[in-house]
């Protein structure tokens, strides 16, 4: 009888297997049914999820986090048209208040996210009827958790809202700006300048910065650190007049904050802060406070303001740089701290744009010279990966006559991410110097980073190759690089051979028919039989490349025919198993580009073991 009362009444079904799963012990069922309550919403129907399934999950809930913390996501994720759309939206906030005051505080953070895009379904009355009570309930909650989650509710609500309700809504949250717990005041202050942004200018000056003032000069430096994105936030919304009158005195205490972790927060918002600022208060003050948080006593406040320097240069005239700024990079370029330095050879070069060639030879080169030579690889790595902007400035000729000596010595830094770097600006370099330049100054270090002990640098050597050869073309490669590649593959040690190996699958794509032919396939040949195993399947593998790179050029099916095919064989019948496994694999592309068909596109990734 149990089966004609299941047909009659399908939707019996879903809820009572999402009741079951919720019961269980095992949480990853549990997990699993939260997951799928939007896929239930849709089988019971608008008026059934409204009715049944959201006071069962509200009654429900699990004292698991993760459980928590999927149903408040799923719940924010489109969960309105599952109650009906807009007219019903206000439903899905009971559990979810709920979830707003549990101890977990990414529960409640995913909680608050999901009210808030709920929220933007709610009418102006819903925002009445539904959301200020719910906003009320959870400020006023007994626990600080609710109260810290109503905080990031109130932006939301306060556009839809009546002219009535928003000023409750005002007063509400600005007595949550000076609650009794500091975990609520700093929820308070982090949302301040979301919600500052809602307010018009006259009921920001007159409301809300009362309420910024009380948080910025709070006893807690977690609650006065948070006040920096709203100071900004709030400056954005005031003239520069208004800017140096009302906010002017606590910029001058934040920057001079007896807390460094205040500090920090104002050196790394600076270029921001002084934007939103002005023009007048950041030449009457602004310039004064940078330069004492680039000189601040505390070496993680001033590798944040490093890092704000080319933006903040940007704002002052090229006067103001050269005279108060230069002297404290000098300064940070010899820091005691490695980070300092290392955030400063970063930024250093972005203030090349804005000096000029002159001015950048004169003050910023030997800089660059002095921090090429830090002891801390992070710091010439920094400075080596920025120099574009340098040489847009001064031309590459003058750049490479004053670094060329010191980059000659990074290419046997003791470092290898040192090494690696330098290879990878070669190409650039080498586009800009010229063949003549490159072959005489760079050619042979080029041809030293392929036997470097570390595997990394032999592969990063490779594809310097490679690009080297689309960049001077094939017939400068042909005479340049091919030949001392190839005189590699006769080396008794194992890794040069391999290098070459290396080297050849890596340039494959950028040789023609005549190159392969000519140079190219007689060092892979005499490779199939080396006695190293690794050797061996490497060969393989460049023995498809070359089949891929050859296809489709004319003479290209005559070699792989000739030349690759036969020594794909002898790799096949290979004792190694592993050499046998990837020959197999290169006979199928060989085969393919022999009977004229286009090769698998499948990238080869070289082993070095």
């Amino acid at each position: 009888m149990q089966q004609p009362q299941d047909s009659a009444d399908p939707t019996l079904h879903p809820i009572a297997i999402l009741v079951d799963e919720l019961r269980s012990e095992d949480v990853t069922l549990r997990l699993n049914a939260i997951h799928r309550v939007s896929t239930i919403s849709l089988a019971l129907g608008a008026e059934r999820t409204r009715d049944e399934l959201l006071p069962f999950l509200h009654d429900s809930l699990d004292d698991d986090d993760e459980i928590l913390l999927a149903l408040a996501e799923e719940l924010g994720q489109g969960f309105v048209e599952y109650v009906g759309g807009d007219a019903y939206a206000h439903t899905i906030l009971l559990p979810l208040e709920s979830l707003a005051a549990v101890e977990e505080t990414l529960v409640r953070e995913k909680a608050a996210e999901s009210i808030t895009a709920v929220c933007a379904h709610l009418s102006e009355a819903q925002i009445d009827e539904f959301y200020l009570p719910l906003l009320k309930r959870l400020s006023t909650g007994e626990w600080f958790t609710s109260r810290t989650s109503a905080t990031a509710l109130y932006a939301a609500a306060y556009p839809i809202a009546a002219q009535p309700t928003r000023d409750e809504l005002r007063r509400m949250f600005a007595a949550l700006c000076t609650d009794d717990t500091p975990m609520v005041r700093r929820a308070a202050a982090k949302e301040l300048g979301p919600f500052s942004k809602q307010l018009s200018h006259d009921v920001l000056l007159a409301d809300l910065l009362p309420a910024f003032r009380k948080l910025a000069g709070d006893d807690q430096d977690s609650v006065r650190l948070l006040t920096v994105d709203a100071l900004i936030a709030i400056a954005e919304a005031l003239t520069d007049d208004e800017c140096k009158t009302y906010l002017g005195s606590t910029m001058k205490a934040m920057v001079n904050d007896k807390s460094w972790r205040v500090r920090y927060m104002v050196a790394d918002h600076f270029v921001k802060l002084a934007t939103a600022a002005g023009e007048d208060i950041v030449r009457e003050e602004l310039v004064v406070a940078f330069v004492s948080l680039l000189k601040d006593n505390e070496a993680e406040v001033r590798t944040a303001a490093a890092g704000q320097i080319p933006g903040f240069a940007k704002l002052v005239d090229r006067e103001v740089i050269l005279a108060r700024l230069m002297p404290c990079i000098r300064d940070l370029s010899t820091d005691s701290s490695q980070h300092v330095r290392a955030a400063l050879g970063t930024q250093i070069s972005g203030l090349a744009p804005l000096l000029g060639k002159d001015s950048t030879i004169e003050h910023l080169l030997p800089l660059f010279l002095h921090l090429l030579k830090d002891e801390f690889p992070d710091v010439r790595l920094n400075i080596i990966s920025k120099l574009e902007q340098v040489n847009a400035v001064i031309g590459i000729e003058l750049l490479s006559k004053a670094l060329l000596p010191a980059i000659v010595e990074l290419a046997e830094d003791k470092q290898w991410r040192v090494r690696q770097a330098i290879i990878e600006y070669i190409p650039l370099l080498a586009k800009q110097l010229g063949v003549q330049f490159f072959d005489d100054q760079l050619g042979n270090l080029c041809m030293n980073w392929l036997g470097d002990p570390v595997f990394s640098i032999r592969e990063a050597a490779t594809v310097n190759l490679r690009k080297l050869t689309e960049v001077f073309g094939v017939d400068w490669a042909k005479v340049a690089i091919i030949p001392k590649v190839l005189a590699m593959g006769d080396n008794p040690n194992y890794l040069f051979r391999m290098t070459t190996i290396f080297a050849i699958t890596t340039m494959a794509p950028a040789l023609d028919v005549d190159v392969v032919r000519s140079s190219v396939l007689a060092t892979v040949t005499a490779l199939v039989s080396d006695r190293i195993p690794n050797i061996r399947f490497n060969v393989a593998k460049a023995l498809e490349v070359l089949s891929s790179a050859v296809a489709g050029q004319p003479g290209g099916k005559e070699i792989v025919v000739e030349s690759i095919l036969p020594s794909l064989e002898k790799l096949r019948a290979d004792p190694d198993a592993d050499v046998r496994f990837f020959a197999e694999k290169a006979t199928l592309t060989a085969q393919a580009v022999a009977n004229g068909e286009a090769p698998p596109v499948e990238e080869v990734v070289m082993a070095d073991a």
